[in-house]
């Protein structure tokens, strides 16, 4: 008998149904060894020794498969193919007492009847350069975690915990909200010429003035332009016709597929994680059983082998035709930061299209997989092609610009679309260079700068690849970690730091510069990379850590009078119906809500979506005069209306504001949804400022 370790069980059935009867295939379930949970195991001053236990849960599974290791003709260690899985095997290893030099290691990035018989005709050693760096983050970790959470605790309140990769995307999060806090929207206008040949109208923006690129601010400076250019020529000074071409997108890597499920498929970083570890380890389909449908889930590569390369090849020339198969494959450079080690994800055979799987699988799957399957047979599908035209008209010394583009070959998008407006086509007339066109007005506009979007899911994880903070298989954990731990929340989608998150960021960036430190961090997981390279020693990249770190620590630890208190709730203007105090607004793990002031005596709380009257003091009644308050319908949707209903049964979609129009003079009201404009809403008048 053979015995093949793995990690996941999931995976189980798929793998033995490629290796047959003579092997016993033995999922470990994760890691069987780690740091023990009840102390701090590392060894400070003898070069940061780790102490591992067994796991305690484990114990009757390692004495399990100690006898079976015993009774098996040949071990093979095949756990996940990155730093864990290396040093799970490294654990496996030692807990069987295998040489350490033993040819034992297989892994497969896709569990193929064909990878999996050749992975394990070609064992290897472990790789302790993949073991040194996963050592390196787990001592870090550590260190952080049972030095600087407990610290936490004590200055703050309750029991907290920082993390090195957890506690900086936090900082992303708060960063962006006070961003948002402390934006100045500024003034800026747009001007655009509606210009025409014969019948033929079209549309140019105002670009520039006098060569140089022209910032509006205000509506002197518009007035200044339009007494310049409402009664010039306006003549053609340039026509640029040229073929362009558009590449299609990379194959997907990890942090890519995760943005897109969360987008795109509107699915949790759960339901997406739970999906995706399917689809690799093997999912059933109807009348085939269990079958792995994409290559291995955590990467940061972009690279596809060249067998997969023909694969897509043959898919493209049976499917689309000669034209839509390049004639020279189409290649992807990695990232900076990118280790690179396994191919990008991407389906094991082309034969399971979406179509053939519809109703065979579970429906989630299929969304998720039919992501996979057709980013990666476009990314090798010829570029698309257009007749691009742009357009520059002078009107004295200012440059007016029309620009447009229509489709000459599909290419990729044939399948796959990256922009909806492909295929708008060109909307300019066959115009000539010194060609006088007719203006038949000028539009201005005025807008003001917006903030900064709130991250969701999918953007913060963007965010932490571009910043180079963690890698593919800990982006989902990190900020599930953030909810867990009450320091995000979502409103409408967006990710929202909580008072606790807040708190928590401003006490470590005064006290752990380094730890909170973006650049800091991302250098850190190049060394940690470098270790993997074998270039560096881990305990020198944690030593170069610990000497700030301890010494910050020893500064946060001794300073008197550094605890936080918690701030003080934000009030209301609600009474509680149960004891006649005045609520306040608190944060939940489900959001905000009302709770009485009274607390702990009075227990009573709030949802704020369950047409209860809120804080604000929007105005007076029109109807009245009463107090006009925010509210929230049955199904959710904010709305105004008087405190004196049912007296009074005044009632708004839209806020009145003391502010009066502009042009008639009667009260403007403010709208609330996508687009939260200011309209004049009295009869005849369509004033309106955005």
């Amino acid at each position: 008998m053979k015995i093949v370790f793995i990690e996941g069980p999931g995976k189980r059935d798929t793998i033995k149904k490629y290796l047959g009867p003579e092997y016993l295939v033995y999922p470990t379930k994760g890691h069987i060894r780690d740091l023990p949970a009840k102390s701090f195991a590392i060894d400070i001053d003898h070069n940061y020794e780790p102490t591992y236990d067994i796991i305690p849960e484990k114990k009757p599974l390692v004495e399990d498969l100690k006898k079976r290791a015993k009774q098996a003709d040949a071990i093979y260690l095949a756990t996940d193919p990155d730093r864990e899985g290396e040093a799970i095997a490294w654990h496996l290893a030692t807990i069987l007492d295998l040489d350490k030099d033993a040819l034992v290691r297989t892994a497969f990035n896709e569990i193929s009847k064909k990878a999996v018989n050749e992975s394990i005709s070609h064992p290897k050693a472990i790789n302790y350069n993949l073991v040194n760096a996963q050592q390196g983050r787990r001592v870090l970790d550590r260190i952080m975690g049972y030095k600087l959470s407990p610290l936490l605790s004590q200055k703050i309140h309750g029991k907290l915990s920082a993390g090195r990769v957890q506690s900086v995307t936090l900082k992303l999060v708060v960063d962006r909200e006070k961003a948002i806090q402390s934006f100045v929207p500024t003034e800026y206008w747009n001007i655009t010429a509606e210009l025409k040949k014969g019948n033929e109208k079209f549309k140019a923006d105002l670009i520039q003035y006098q060569d140089k690129k022209i910032e509006i601010g205000n509506k002197e400076t518009v007035d200044k332009i339009l007494s310049v250019i409402e009664n010039a020529e306006y003549r053609v000074s340039s026509v640029k016709r040229q073929v362009t071409y558009s590449k299609p997108p990379a194959p997907y890597i990890t942090s890519s597929l995760q943005q897109d499920a969360l987008s795109k498929l509107k699915m949790s970083l759960s339901a997406y994680t739970k999906c995706a570890q399917s689809l690799y380890e093997g999912v059933n389909i109807a009348g085939e059983g269990k079958t792995a449908l994409v290559t291995y889930i955590r990467t940061d590569s972009t690279r596809v082998s060249l067998d997969a390369q023909f694969m897509a090849k043959d898919y493209i020339l049976q499917n689309y035709g000669e034209q839509y198969a390049p004639k020279k494959f189409n290649e992807y450079s990695a990232k900076e930061n990118a280790q690179d080690a396994h191919e990008a994800i991407r389906p094991i055979n082309l034969k399971y299209t979406p179509e053939y799987l519809k109703g065979k699988i579970d429906e989630q799957y299929l969304k998720l997989y039919t992501l996979v399957f057709k980013r990666f047979v476009a990314s090798q599908m010829s570029y698309a092609q257009y007749d691009s035209l742009t357009v520059d008209i002078l009107a004295n010394e200012y440059k007016f610009r029309a620009s447009g583009k229509a489709l000459i070959f599909d290419g990729y998008t044939k399948l796959y679309k990256v922009q909806d407006d492909d295929k708008n086509g060109i909307n300019i007339p066959d115009l000539v260079e010194n060609e006088i066109v007719e203006k038949s007005k000028i539009i201005t506009e005025q807008k003001f700068t917006r903030p900064p979007a709130r991250f969701t899911e999918s953007t913060l994880i963007k965010e932490m690849e571009v910043q180079g903070i963690g890698r593919p298989a800990t982006y989902a954990a990190t900020v599930m970690t953030l909810f867990n731990r009450d320091y995000i929340r979502t409103e409408k989608k967006a990710l929202v730091p909580t008072e606790l998150g807040i708190q928590v960021t401003e006490y470590l960036e005064e006290y752990f510069k380094n730890v909170m430190d973006i650049k800091f961090t991302a250098e850190m997981e190049k060394q940690l990379d470098n270790v993997e390279l074998g270039e560096e020693k881990w305990q020198e990249v944690v030593d170069k850590f610990y000497k700030d770190f301890s010494h910050q620590l020893e500064i946060a630890s001794h300073q008197a009078g550094v605890a936080v208190n918690k701030p003080a709730p934000e009030p209301s203007d609600i009474k509680c119906d149960k004891c006649g105090a005045m609520m306040v607004y608190r944060e939940g793990k489900f959001g905000r809500f009302l709770a009485c002031s009274n607390y702990p005596q009075c227990k009573n709380t709030k949802r704020l979506n369950q047409g209860k009257e809120l804080i604000t003091d929007t105005g007076t009644c029109p109807k009245c005069s009463g107090k006009v308050v925010a509210k929230y319908s049955r199904n959710g949707k904010l709305f105004f209306g008087c405190s004196n209903y049912p007296k009074c049964d005044y009632a708004s979609w839209d806020l009145m504001l003391d502010e009066k129009c502009p042009k008639c003079g009667a009260n403007l009201y403010k709208k609330f949804g996508k687009a939260n404009s200011i309209i004049c809403k009295n009869k005849g008048c369509d004033y309106v400022k955005n």
